[in-house]
Formats: C-alpha cells, sequence, structure tokens
C-alpha cells in the first residue's frame, strides 16, 4: 500500500474516533495525517513525513483549542443564578428588616434579602443587585410616575 493511501486512512480512522470523544485531540491527529497524506504523494522520506505531522497536528490542535474556547464563550448564555442578575421580579413574602423573604422572578421562587438590610413587603417591584450563594440579593424598584 502507499504510503499516502496510510495518511489518509489514519487520518479518517482519527475523525471517526473523534465524534465518539470531546476535545479536538483525534480530529488534530486526523487533519495532521491527511494532510501529511497529500504532502507525501511529494515527499518520499518517511522521517520528513513524520516531523511534517507532528508540525500540522501540533499547529491544527493550538489553533482549534484557541477557535473553539471562543466559539464556546461568546454562545454560551448565562445559566441559573448567574442569569438572574438584573432581572425584576415580585416579593410573594415580605422581606423583614435584617431577615430573608421570597421573590418569584420567571416562574420560579427565590430566596431574596434586601441590599439595604430595609423590610420589603409582599408585592413590591425588586431588581436583582447580586447573590450570595442561592439567596438573591434585591432592591426595590422605584415607582416612576408619568
Amino acid at each position: 500500500m502507499e504510503g499516502w493511501a496510510v495518511w489518509i486512512m489514519i487520518g479518517i480512522i482519527c475523525m471517526i474516533v473523534e465524534i465518539f470523544t470531546p476535545g479536538f485531540l483525534f480530529m488534530s491527529f486526523g487533519i495532521g495525517a491527511i494532510l501529511t497524506g497529500v504532502f507525501s504523494i511529494f515527499i518520499d522520506n518517511i522521517t520528513i513525513q513524520i516531523l511534517l505531522f507532528t508540525v500540522i497536528t501540533f499547529l491544527v490542535f493550538v489553533n482549534l483549542r484557541r477557535l473553539s474556547k471562543r466559539l464556546i464563550s461568546e454562545n454560551t448564555p448565562e445559566t441559573n443564578i448567574f442569569a438572574l442578575r438584573g432581572k425584576s421580579g415580585i416579593i410573594t413574602k415580605g422581606i423583614p428588616v435584617d431577615g430573608r423573604g421570597y421573590v418569584k422572578i420567571g416562574g420560579e421562587e427565590w430566596s431574596a434579602v434586601s441590599e439595604d438590610g430595609k423590610d420589603i413587603a409582599c408585592g413590591e417591584k425588586v431588581q436583582v443587585v447580586s447573590f450570595e450563594g442561592n439567596k438573591l440579593i434585591v432592591k426595590k424598584l422605584k415607582i416612576e410616575e408619568g
């Protein structure tokens, strides 16, 4: 079997294995092997082919890793309690002075405390300022007259 065909087969096998594993490692090997297979049509020296495979695989791995991190961080929405920062809700159980009550945001009820330690009555509209553990820290929204 020709050397270039072996490199291409190795590349295809690595690409298939990548489907079942995370991390782009086997994809890097696959791309490296396929490109080495293409170059091995012109380069007959196995030492140079292996060196070429190593360099290409390393460059592909570094660049795929960088690209995937950028794509993941740009397209990943905030989830859980992090997504609640800045949202508004309604107090369902009043928050006493320096105490804890409950706020309903988007159909879920959360434990909450007042940002300034003052009481907030049931039915008041509040905004999430931050959180501590699974407890929201909220502030009372001012009602604008128009």
